[in-house]
């Protein structure tokens, strides 16, 4: 008899493989992920990749091609030309579009049909027929693409970690050959850095991240957070990830160590801003932005000159390294592009530790019923007077001296609870000065812990 959860040794015969679930997974167009993924503005390529040429991609499984007009104008159109076929990547561009090399037919960036020069005047199939386009837009340093309705492009989101003064936006890309859902949701699984990033085989980051934190995962008006709470002597160090619905993800500083005070990040907050976009179903990549600012960097070990394409400045995110190596020094690429090429959900063994994985799932699935619904997926309700939109990942750390007894993971779980509490709530969360609030309000808690806690 097939087994899925053996309870025998040397079972392997008796292990049944059941069918994978694409219900979260698969992004084509018309799946129930892809069109969730659809309602979105999607970053397609850095724009120091679209000079003078246009550049092949692939998002959702379709072949396209993005170019910049030389007026400056990003246009992402249908790969493979309305007349022939052939590539448009071998278009040239024009003033007003791109011009296919094989006849000369010329496209606007919205696939309007400009030109069929080797066609009679007479012809007017021009004005009948349309290339398929998408909307794109340029934002710091990052191409975008909208690939929904056309009669219902949202506005794009300004994010208020996108703007913080000082901070430097480097542009990032990496290619994963695996589905976009096992990269997006390691965000949100806070317990692998304990053991991948630090005890198994090396320190990848700093010897902090190696302490078993405390594990919270808390949902805010934006995505979630997963907030995690350490103690190093009389230090305690609170951190949270965001996940913006549905593919978005923040990280906080990465060469942390949790042994600086910090309230709130200081100035800046962000490490990493990413987004994992499809190409397909069997292969997603990460775009987004570095944050290098002079309070994420105390030591010196980032270096921006690291990140760009295929490259960033942390150990283990390519597969660029020998095979070999990468078996005896593994990161995050090789953890999760060895899950398959989709990873089987049905074949997994979830604990109290992939709660945070969970819970993102039960998220998406419900991002997946709105749009089957035929609703639009809700953006935040909170805006700050600048109309950016506030966002929770961070790295704080307080001094509450510890009491050493049996209490001492309760008091951990108290802190990180309460912080997280003065972060995603209140009624200064849309208010200019909510930063100032959040550090103002984390200092009298600290005071009051400090206090309480301490015999």
């Amino acid at each position: 008899m097939k087994k899925l959860f053996l309870t025998d040794t040397y079972g392997g015969y008796h292990r049944s493989i059941p069918d994978n679930d694409l219900r979260l997974t698969a992004v084509e167009k018309g799946s129930p992920m892809g069109e969730v993924l659809r309602q979105v503005w999607q970053p397609v390529a850095m724009s120091s990749e679209v000079d003078e040429v246009p550049k092949a991609i692939k998002m959702f499984g379709e072949d396209l091609v993005v170019f910049r007009t030389t007026k400056g104008e990003i246009g992402i159109l249908d790969r493979h030309c309305s007349h022939r076929g052939t590539s448009l990547e071998y278009g040239i561009p024009s003033d007003d579009g791109i011009i296919c090399c094989y006849h000369g037919w010329h496209f606007a960036v919205n696939g309007r049909i400009l030109e069929m020069p080797g066609d009679r005047p007479t012809n007017n199939i021009k004005d009948k027929l349309c290339h398929a386009a998408y909307p794109a837009m340029e934002y710091e340093g990052l191409i975008f693409g909208y690939f929904g309705p056309p009669e219902d492009i949202p506005e794009f989101p300004i994010y208020d970690s996108f703007v913080i003064p000082d901070d430097k936006l480097v542009p990032y890309s990496l290619t994963y050959p695996c589905n976009w859902l096992q990269v997006h949701e390691n965000i949100m699984d806070p317990v692998h850095a304990v053991f991948l990033h630090t005890r198994v085989t090396f320190t990848h980051f700093t010897e902090n991240w190696g302490l078993l934190p405390d594990l919270q995962w808390v949902d805010t008006p934006t995505g979630m957070i997963y907030v995690t709470t350490r103690r190093d002597g009389d230090l305690v160090w609170i951190r949270s990830n965001d996940v913006l619905l549905p593919n978005l993800g923040q990280v906080a500083y990465v060469l942390e160590g949790g042994n600086r005070l910090k309230n709130f990040g200081n100035v800046g907050r962000v490490g990493i801003t990413r987004w994992t976009t499809p190409i397909d179903n069997e292969t997603c990549k990460i775009i987004g932005w570095r944050h290098f600012h002079d309070d994420q960097n105390p030591d010196g070990l980032h270096d921006e000159k690291e990140c760009g394409l295929e490259k960033v400045d942390f150990f283990g995110q390519t597969g660029e390294r020998p095979y070999e190596e990468r078996q005896r020094l593994p990161g995050d690429w090789d953890a999760q592009v060895s899950q398959r090429a989709i990873a089987n959900h049905r074949t997994e063994h979830l604990t109290s530790s992939d709660k945070g994985v969970m819970q993102l799932r039960r998220n998406l699935r419900k991002c997946i019923k709105t749009v089957e619904a035929g609703e639009r997926l809700k953006p935040s309700p909170l805006r700050l007077p600048d109309d950016t939109i506030p966002t929770y990942c961070h790295d704080t750390v307080i001094k509450i001296p510890g009491i050493n007894d049996e209490n001492e993971a309760e008091v951990l779980q108290r802190i990180g609870r309460e912080v997280t509490d003065i972060i995603v709530n209140g009624d200064y969360q849309d208010d200019e000065n909510r930063v100032a609030e959040i550090k103002s309000r984390i200092d009298v808690l600290t005071t009051s812990l400090s206090s309480n806690l301490v015999p």
